[in-house]
């Protein structure tokens, strides 16, 4: 069954760190890129940061010097460490993943359940 799920979220006062965590079932693979996205109450879904298979890894302005996606292959797992969180980093963290499912070898975009980020004091 192909699976992300996600781990990490909760409350945390400005300034503090969180670390989000998404382990992607085996039955995806390959897997080309692994992404995050959030979505704030009342805004679009944004691109937070993004690696691929080659380590390359982007960032959005907004999250630039402060968050650091990173990967573990061995565990399909893909990881976002933020710090310095601000309250307008509140929102719904959401895994992504382009890969194939290994049962059909279709490739196709995967997403985790989400998990709540809350920044404030």
């Amino acid at each position: 069954q192909v699976q992300l799920v996600e781990s990490g979220g909760g409350l945390v006062q400005p300034g503090g760190s969180l670390r989000l965590s998404c382990a992607a079932s085996r039955s995806i693979f390959p897997i080309y890129t692994m992404r995050w996205y959030r979505q704030a109450p009342g805004k679009q879904r944004e691109l937070v940061a993004g690696i691929n298979t080659a380590d390359v890894s982007n960032y959005a302005d907004s999250v630039k010097g402060r968050f650091t996606i990173s990967t573990e292959v061995a565990k399909n797992t893909v990881y976002l460490q933020m710090n310095s969180l601000k309250p307008e980093d509140t929102a719904v963290y959401y895994c992504n993943v382009d890969g194939r499912d290994a049962r059909n070898l279709v490739r196709g975009d995967y997403w985790g359940q989400g998990t709540q980020v809350t920044v404030s004091s």
